[in-house]
């Protein structure tokens, strides 16, 4: 599809730089440095103008507070993670919940469902409640919409993110395991119908054995365009 000044840029497992049309750079679940899948020239991000975490594992939040540090960009995420990096000197966050939208001048932040979990790893080892999981649909200023579904399996509920939505881009895991097999990522294709999806969570971990290849053989014949990405790779 014809992207018109997006770009979508991986960076290993499910962190996404997606830079828009009027010059926003938003990145999605930001696990850099100690992602063994992010190139070293993404370990630092100088310029963002917004960050979402759809849930507060490590391996999704692991780099927001030092992001945002950085950057001065907001977090959008739930009211509980948004009020834990409060907590740890965040000056800007926006706490939010499913349902909800914010805006960010014409860009705008919907938060949708997701089947997971959300605890928070502290150094001790112990775990903070981090609210529920969610899924983000971005609608950007040239109207074309991302969905970053986060850590999820398919669930039914996914049609009515089409017939809300109607995602133009969907970011879906395959990894298995911790979230969709290949199997379940193409029934979600089925029921989201995006003009494109990008597989991704997949391969940094052992346990996350669901492949591109497996997830492109089980989506034949579906009228969606599936973009394949290694990390570091630009789709636009």
């Amino acid at each position: 599809m014809r992207l018109e000044g997006t770009r979508l840029t991986w960076l290993g497992h499910a962190t996404f730089l997606v830079e828009t049309p009027g010059n926003q750079r938003i990145v999605i679940d930001p696990w850099l440095k100690g992602n063994p899948s992010c190139p070293p020239a993404f370990h630092q991000l100088s310029q963002v103008n917004l960050i979402l975490v759809t849930h507060g594992h490590f391996d999704h939040m692991g780099s927001a507070h030092e992001v945002a540090l950085a950057t001065g960009a907001p977090v959008v995420s739930n009211f509980e993670i948004a009020t834990y990096l409060q907590q740890l000197g965040v000056a800007s966050t926006v706490g939010m919940n499913k349902g909800g939208t914010v805006s960010f001048g014409e860009i705008q932040v919907t938060m949708v469902r997701a089947d997971h979990s959300s605890g928070i790893t502290r150094e001790d080892g112990s775990i903070a409640y981090g609210g529920e999981p969610a899924g983000f649909v971005i609608t950007l200023e040239n109207g074309i919409t991302v969905y970053h579904a986060g850590d999820t399996n398919v669930f039914s509920d996914m049609a009515l993110i089409r017939e809300l939505y109607s995602p133009d881009i969907a970011l879906l895991p395959i990894g298995g395991h911790f979230t969709m097999s290949p199997k379940e990522a193409a029934y979600a294709v089925r029921l989201l119908q995006p003009k494109t999806v990008i597989p991704m969570h997949y391969g940094t971990f052992d346990a996350l054995t669901g492949s591109p290849e497996a997830f492109l053989d089980l989506v034949k014949g579906e009228e969606t365009e599936v973009v394949v990405l290694k990390p570091g790779e630009v789709y636009q």
